[in-house]
């Protein structure tokens, strides 16, 4: 590979690890707000309306469908790293919130203190568990994905990709749903309805995005002439 190549593809890592960072921290700071996504019109699960879900599961799935697109083209220490520098991105915002919490608003502000506490007051907490959760979430991604990836020596990217995401995503929103209901945060009464709504939702966009991964994957091998299973070095 070329100097220019390495240039390229070094680029390229660091928008993907800004888009991951960006989705990361945006998935903590709108937690609170929550929606009824109605496909398959009025069924509950456990007393609760199926995909009752907070909006901050929204930019979630890009954070996985990222990773695994890491993984595949740059190698599990790249993957590890952008996962590392979102932890580090959302305890970072979350000090600033806090440190804005405590500002006292002028009687002029747009925005005043009830307000303003309403809206990011829980953040923290909500961190907290996001990152409790995200951490076991995320590193056993991948690592699943490399495990895949080396039992089908660089095949079958579909197996790997769904099969990472799906028990990554189990443990994900089982550990940050108990977390929420632990800290307060959400009661428990919506545990379970929020569980199953969660994975399921989580299982079906994981599905959605193997054609996205495979065409990404594809033009980067392009791009950089890389045979399959083969990775890109920036060291």
């Amino acid at each position: 590979m070329t100097q220019r190549d390495k240039r390229v593809a070094f680029s390229i890592y660091l928008y993907l690890g800004a888009l991951f960072i960006t989705s990361l921290v945006v998935s903590n700071l709108i937690f609170q707000k929550f929606f009824h996504w109605n496909p398959f019109g009025e069924v509950t699960i456990f007393g609760a309306p199926l995909f009752e879900l907070s909006v901050g599961i929204l930019p979630y799935p890009v954070t996985f469908l990222i990773t695994d697109l890491v993984s595949e083209v740059y190698g599990q220490k790249k993957a590890n790293q952008v996962v590392t520098a979102g932890i580090f991105a959302s305890f970072f915002s979350m000090g600033i919130i806090l440190l804005a919490n405590f500002s006292e608003a002028i009687p002029s502000s747009p925005v005043d203190d009830v307000t303003f506490t309403k809206v990011f007051g829980l953040s923290p907490l909500g961190v907290l568990a996001s990152m409790l959760a995200y951490l076991a979430a995320q590193y056993i991604d991948i690592k699943i994905y490399h495990y895949w990836k080396k039992v089908t020596d660089g095949r079958m990217l579909w197996l790997r990709n769904n099969f990472s995401t799906f028990s990554s995503q189990f443990i994900d929103t089982l550990t940050v749903i108990t977390l929420l209901c632990l800290f307060g945060v959400l009661p428990w009464d919506k545990f379970y309805g929020l569980l199953v709504s969660g994975v399921i939702f989580k299982i079906i966009i994981a599905v959605l995005d193997t054609p996205f991964l495979y065409f990404f994957v594809y033009l980067m091998r392009k791009r950089f002439n890389l045979k399959i299973g083969e990775e890109i070095s920036l060291d």
